[in-house]
């Protein structure tokens, strides 16, 4: 979370550099910090340019539109509580920030149906950042393959309590790098299902 005000968070780079926005006082919602998400678009910086991404457990927006600030050509924000979501609505008036998308809604339960929203050949990348606690990775990364959601060697950000080792994610998810923040685990990894035996 940014200094400067509760509820406010900066975005760090890109074309809405130090930009804050909004969000809503609401239980197990942690913005991505600052240095954490600095650290991952430095790792994705020859990449995320023309990126369509999917942030599926959006919250605050810290993610998708930092990927967007930073060239992504679209990002799908889905976005399960009401609040949050109508704060999201404003934030992106705010930014004009007309390459994202907004979905309100359960990730697992939307992404079970396939949207006319996923493209047909999948995501280049996926911010994941669940709320803690509720073991939801396995299932949604089980669902993403099953659903073929990702390009092969997508990008997949994911936010957990738990190192990576410890998650339990199908083997065609490869980490990449990895970062820890206090308490949060922060790991980049790539889709790879050519390399499962």
């Amino acid at each position: 979370m940014s200094r400067g005000g509760a509820n406010l968070l900066r975005i760090v780079g890109g074309r809405w550099r130090s930009r804050r926005i909004r969000f809503v006082d609401a239980e197990g919602l942690r913005p991505t910090p600052d240095r954490v998400r600095e650290t991952l678009f430095n790792w994705l910086q020859f990449e995320i340019g023309g990126a369509v991404c999917l942030d599926a457990f959006a919250g605050s927006g810290a993610l998708g539109l930092e990927a967007l600030s930073r060239g992504a050509a679209r990002v799908v924000m889905i976005e399960k509580q009401r609040a949050q979501f109508l704060q999201l609505q404003e934030a992106v008036r705010e930014l004009d920030a007309t390459d994202a998308q907004l979905v309100m809604g359960d990730a697992l339960a939307l992404l079970r149906q396939r949207p006319d929203w996923c493209p047909a050949e999948g995501f280049d990348g996926i911010f994941l950042d669940p709320p803690f606690h509720r073991e939801l990775l396995p299932e949604i990364c089980a669902l993403l393959q099953s659903q073929r959601l990702l390009k092969p060697e997508a990008f997949v950000y994911i936010e957990s309590e738990q190192e990576w080792s410890q998650l339990g994610l199908p083997p065609a998810f490869h980490l990449h790098r990895e970062t820890r923040a206090g308490l949060v685990h922060a790991c980049l990894a790539r889709y790879r299902p050519e390399a499962v035996s």
